[in-house]
């Protein structure tokens, strides 16, 4: 970047990142710096003095020093600064939280020859946003605040652009908000610093898949990897990534699910395994949808999909319960139970329910003039599956709020499934809805290898019908069903939206750290309009 193209604010700071140097002071220190507190345990064990008594008796605060106080070392950004002569206040804000300190000229040069520190680092050559390291002791002010009295302080690094100033006032209005979405969602890293409650949704993410795997290592399942880069696109139906490796001179697929690889384990002996992980689609985006998302799948021999619904429901009880310390959670002005047991419904029942036509039997054409009744868009590449998916997507799906099992699909939409036991035409699979949108889905898994060769070729005839989302036979796989699966229920449950639903958020931009976005006109351009003037220090 030139100097052309830097703000007011960037060319001063980089003088005063200058001047640092030139007073020998390296303002990106290599030293460990050590610290030994954090804000929020500062403030949570923080004790008072015993009071002492003056000279008329009364009894008064006793003054903290360095003898008779807790001693830190604490490190952070500075986030204020309020400079008073010879006293300041400063903000610091640490991975954990913030916490005030005050700074004297006194403390911080005790040689009174000696003030540069002070008068001219302090005041002058810092600026907001800077890492400093803080060195002093815990006292509580007089108007009640739990502070570090500051005795050295250490420049740790240097802030080169000023961060967006976000004022509050007394009655809770905010002013200069860091708020548009594509520039918090672009650059992460200033909303993290800015806005509060951006940093607890992503802990409360990491809270979630780590309740989640100690589930499933609790139950003895054994966590795996599997391919991302796939000579075919497996495991559901979707459009892949295409991607060319020059040394073998092919075309790869990013992996759309990991099923197929997941299930060549259990063959291979497994009782039960998983993986967390991205999975890539090469579809639309939208607010609940990423080209590359977080997906969890389970494999365990000798479970059907009976076991899975209740194996489901209350690991997803004690998510939300780690999470949120109850079993509820709020999203759009609604509340959700994840308290088990969750309603079963047969999709087919789901459709009559909410629109009074009864599927079942029809032929194609008769799903056709339903869809059609419902006002539901279809295309002649749309078999009966298809047409069934559209129908519920349209008028049922975004009417179950609360978790509900929608169960036994027809087989035309479930290629991967095992044949109903008692229900011809369906299979044994569900999906699990709430808040309108589907989290999981799951199976007792299809281990005939002859029926799922069949099931496949049903596949490439719907993609010569222009089906672009059918799946293509792999040959690896069914030779290693002909080996023998044992019966074996598996799920898939997409993190993202469990997280969104955990959170409150209703956009899955909000619980991804980097979302997939348009790439930047200039980088200049997306620069200035984040950045705000910062106010002019009081002195």
């Amino acid at each position: 970047m030139s100097v052309q193209e830097l703000s007011e604010q960037e060319i001063v700071r980089r003088g005063n990142l200058q001047q640092m140097r030139d007073l020998g002071i390296d303002p990106y220190p290599a030293a460990e710096y050590p610290t030994d507190a954090f804000s929020t345990d500062i403030k949570a064990e923080f004790v008072d003095l015993p009071t002492m008594t003056n000279e008329q008796g009364e009894e008064v605060p006793t003054p903290a020093t360095p003898e008779n106080s807790r001693m830190v070392c604490v490190a952070g950004r500075m986030m204020s600064r309020r400079i008073m002569g010879k006293a300041s206040f400063v903000e610091l804000m640490d991975s954990k939280g913030r916490i005030q300190v005050y700074i004297t000229r006194d403390a911080l040069c005790p040689n009174a020859e000696d003030t540069m520190m002070y008068n001219t680092v302090f005041k002058k050559l810092l600026d907001l946003g800077d890492f400093i390291g803080v060195k002093g002791f815990v006292f509580r002010t007089k108007t009640g605040e739990i502070s570090i009295h500051c005795t050295e302080l250490t420049i740790l690094a240097k802030s080169l652009r000023p961060l967006p100033v976000v004022k509050t006032d007394s009655e809770g209005n905010v002013f200069d908000a860091f708020s548009d979405p594509e520039l918090r969602f672009r650059q992460r890293y200033v909303d993290l610093i800015v806005n509060e409650g951006v940093k607890e949704t992503f802990l409360k993410r990491t809270k979630v898949i780590s309740t989640l795997r100690q589930c499933l290592d609790e139950a003895g399942y054994t966590e795996v990897e599997t391919p991302i880069l796939q000579s075919i696109a497996g495991g559901a139906s979707a459009r892949p990534f295409i991607t060319h490796h020059n040394s073998l001179d092919i075309d790869l697929y990013c992996r759309i699910a990991t099923e197929l690889y997941l299930k060549r384990l259990i063959v291979g002996g497994f009782e039960g395994v998983y993986e967390i992980g991205k999975n890539f689609r090469n579809e639309g985006m939208d607010k609940n949808h990423n080209p590359e998302f977080t997906c969890m799948e389970l494999y365990v021999q000798y479970k059907d999909y009976n076991w899975m619904m209740s194996f489901t429901e209350k690991v997803l009880e004690r998510i939300c319960v780690a999470v949120n310390g109850k079993p509820e959670t709020e999203i759009d002005g609604k509340v959700i139970s994840f308290k088990a047991p969750y309603r079963r419904l047969p999709i087919l029942e789901a459709i009559k329910e909410k629109t009074g036509y009864d599927l079942e039997g029809m032929s194609e054409d008769e799903m056709r003039e339903v869809a059609k009744k419902c006002g539901v868009e279809v295309d002649p590449s749309m078999g009966k599956g298809k047409l069934i998916d559209e129908i519920f997507g349209e008028t049922c799906e975004g009417t179950f709020i609360q978790p509900t099992f929608i169960t036994d699909y027809p087989i035309e939409m479930s290629p991967l499934t095992k044949k109903h036991r008692s229900k011809p035409g369906l299979t044994e699979r569900f999906e699990l809805m709430v808040n309108g949108k589907e989290l999981a889905n799951a199976y007792s898994e299809l281990n005939d290898p002859l029926d799922q060769e069949e099931r496949f070729r049903e596949q490439m005839r719907l993609a010569d019908k222009g089906d672009d989302e059918a799946m293509i036979i792999d040959q690896d796989f069914l030779r290693a069903l002909q080996y023998g699966m044992p019966p074996t229920s598996g799920i898939g449950i997409g993190i993202d939206r469990l997280v969104m639903l955990l959170t409150g958020k209703p956009f899955i931009q909000e619980v991804l750290f980097f979302p997939q976005m348009k790439p930047e006109k200039t980088a200049h351009a997306a620069s200035s309009t984040q950045e705000s003037t910062e106010q002019e220090e009081s002195k």
